[in-house]
């Protein structure tokens, strides 16, 4: 019977985790060794939502927890006694609205205090960093300041790298656009140039071609010229024997 209950009971367990976690009734645990192990668990989620809560919403939390044992465990992301004073100024402002205009001016005298403080160790950081008012530094902090430059320096050469990395990959693929232009253009020139060779050897031979028809022109005109102040060769021979035949045939007449 033992046997069939114990196997009864790890069935029921067996199928409470395959149908999933179901609800737990909220009352104390008597088991001393569960309260422990509950409470820590419960303790750590409830820190985490605190921490998570006054980051992520920037809110101010106090969070005071006591074990069982009287064991104190507490959180908060300004200070425990700070909220704790803020939260009686507030509890006690709540039927006075002076008290709520006091509690005003002490959360943002706190504010302004944070921000002075954050400034200061920013303008500390960066005189630290500038290499300037060292003196109050301890070994330990000269080490991490140190450790810290470096990385920043590796970091910046690193970026430094990929910059001149980039220009000149473009510079390249500009200097090929370049190369590939000019040799455009340079074929362009050539091209004009042919085709203006091409014209001028055109006007030559027409110029050439011009001349030698008036120089044609020129030489008809003066055959045609000679032609006229010249009588032919047998007319003025034929004129020479008629003269000479007839002053012959005058001096037979005279005898």
């Amino acid at each position: 019977m033992e046997l069939s209950n114990q196997a009864l009971e790890e069935g029921s367990s067996l199928n409470q985790k395959k149908m999933g976690r179901g609800k737990i009734e909220i009352k104390r645990i008597e088991n001393t060794t569960n309260r422990q192990v509950t409470f820590c668990k419960r303790r750590n989620g409830l820190l985490k939502k605190a921490y998570e809560l006054s980051v992520l919403c920037d809110a101010e939390v106090a969070l005071v927890v006591f074990s069982s044992r009287g064991r104190l465990y507490e959180y908060a992301n300004n200070s425990v006694r700070g909220t704790i004073d803020r939260y009686k100024k507030a509890c006690a402002a709540s039927s006075n609205t002076e008290s709520v205009s006091e509690a005003n001016t002490q959360f943002y005298q706190q504010e302004s205090s944070k921000l002075r403080r954050q400034i200061r160790d920013i303008q500390n950081l960066n005189r630290h960093i500038l290499g300037e008012a060292l003196s109050s530094l301890s070994l330990k902090e000269l080490k991490n300041l140190e450790s810290r430059l470096e990385k920043g320096l590796s970091r910046v050469r690193s970026r430094k790298h990929e910059t001149l990395f980039a220009d000149v990959e473009f510079m390249q693929k500009r200097e090929i656009e370049l190369q590939n232009h000019n040799n455009y253009l340079r074929a362009k020139i050539a091209e004009h140039e042919k085709a203006q060779q091409q014209h001028e050897q055109q006007q030559q031979q027409e110029q050439q071609n011009l001349i030698q028809g008036n120089m044609c022109e020129d030489q008809s005109m003066a055959s045609q010229t000679y032609d006229r102040n010249f009588f032919p060769v047998n007319l003025l021979d034929s004129n020479n024997n008629h003269q000479y035949s007839r002053q012959d045939h005058t001096a037979l007449q005279l005898v």
